[in-house]
């Protein structure tokens, strides 16, 4: 049976996306069959993955509000499948609130084609909204990608009540699947004062692989190819292959 995880913090520039591909096309070079859900308005995922925004007729707006089957709007790409965004999705919210379990929609809508995937990632708005509360609805579990730097502690505890919460409501068998340090200086001991204090707060949760500060990370979306394909020898290459590597064996 397929895995769904949801990544996700409500803090933006912490890397939800570019792990989100990165670690897409890593688990897909393992071997393993996999979708990427971009359910963020701005579609930078479905960009990352070397899809044209302009040339999609089907996204996961459609998919979301029911005008059409996930299957039909998924595009296979060389590095993984993915389920593409648009700006459409940020008026998704509003339409989404007339329908029959509104929090439930991208769960709906992802159960027909879950086990056709060994893992699906849904790459969440930095928001804790209707589209986030689809997200962990929908999801297995949570990977959270936590940044080494000042103020990354900052709204974990919001995020961890608003899990709580789904968890009481919406998705008892809600979990954490990871929580992932990214944007790590090993030249600065305040990254590594961050990592430990992140460990401390997720005993047994974190990746042993930690994501560095790398220019080939941020050189690659404007590329429309993940790191992994646009300098394999690359620090966050590695980085991100061997989380994937931890990511194959918890599955």
């Amino acid at each position: 049976m397929g895995k769904i995880i949801a990544i996700v913090n409500q803090k933006g520039g912490v890397g939800k996306t570019t792990t989100g591909v990165n670690l897409a096309a890593a688990l897909t070079a393992l071997g393993k069959k996999v979708l990427l859900c971009d359910f963020d308005p701005q579609a930078n995922a479905t960009s990352g993955l070397g899809v044209d925004k302009k040339k999609i007729k089907k996204t996961v707006y459609h998919v979301a509000i029911g005008d059409c089957p996930a299957q039909e709007a998924v595009v296979h790409t060389q590095f993984a499948d993915v389920l593409p965004s648009s700006a459409d999705l940020a008026g998704a919210a509003v339409e989404l609130i007339s329908l029959p379990e509104p929090d439930k929609c991208l769960k709906k809508a992802l159960l027909p084609i879950k086990d056709s995937y060994d893992v699906i990632f849904i790459d969440c708005p930095p928001s804790l909204e209707m589209l986030t509360l689809n997200a962990l609805a929908a999801a297995d579990s949570i990977l959270v990608p936590v940044q080494c730097e000042y103020y990354a502690l900052e709204g974990l505890s919001d995020l961890m009540s608003t899990l709580r919460m789904v968890k009481r409501r919406i998705n008892p068998k809600l979990e954490i699947f990871g929580v992932a340090l990214t944007m790590y200086d090993g030249r600065t001991n305040f990254s590594n004062q961050v990592a430990e204090e992140v460990r401390r707060h997720f005993p047994g949760k974190v990746f042993a692989s930690v994501i560095p500060r790398n220019i080939r990370l941020a050189e690659a979306p404007s590329h429309g190819i993940p790191v992994t394909v646009y300098d394999r020898s690359s620090r966050g290459a590695k980085a991100y292959t061997q989380m994937a590597e931890e990511i194959a064996n918890k599955l």
